[in-house]
């Protein structure tokens, strides 16, 4: 089986569609996840046209598509890069969480809810700048 994929794989075309394939699934469930431990559901949010939602939730997508990105070009197999950015998005959750335990006079989830596009921009940038971090270091 692991001949047949690798013969598979070594064609550039049929490479690209796996690790697009496998990043898009990956990327709407790391995204269901997230909905789950926001106190708001993420995408009636941004229905609504709340931007900060919409800016916490961009830098999220972006950070995960960075760390696939760092993944791929860091691991010889889909199976390497599909561990390393699992092991990545739990980075980036574990950030959300830390980022909400360093602001203990407001909780980051209330405030992007009600809009406030300072916070919604903030963690668009930590997830954007974590994605880096975590990027440098795939192996």
């Amino acid at each position: 089986m692991n001949k047949e994929v690798d013969r598979l794989l070594a064609n550039p075309y049929l490479e690209t569609l796996a690790f697009y394939s496998v990043t898009v699934l990956a990327l709407v469930v790391f995204l269901a996840l997230w909905n789950l431990v926001t106190k708001y559901n993420v995408w009636e949010e941004v229905k609504k046209g709340n931007l900060a939602v919409a800016l916490a939730t961009g830098g999220k997508i972006f950070g995960i598509c960075n760390i696939f990105r760092f993944s791929m070009l860091n691991n010889d197999t889909l199976f390497e890069t599909i561990v390393w950015s699992c092991y990545g998005f739990v980075l980036l959750l574990a950030a959300y969480f830390i980022f909400e335990l360093l602001t203990p006079r407001f909780k980051i989830d209330e405030q992007v809810k009600q809009d406030n596009r300072a916070i919604g921009f903030i963690s668009f940038v930590i997830s954007v700048s974590i994605s880096y971090v975590v990027g440098a270091s795939v192996t």
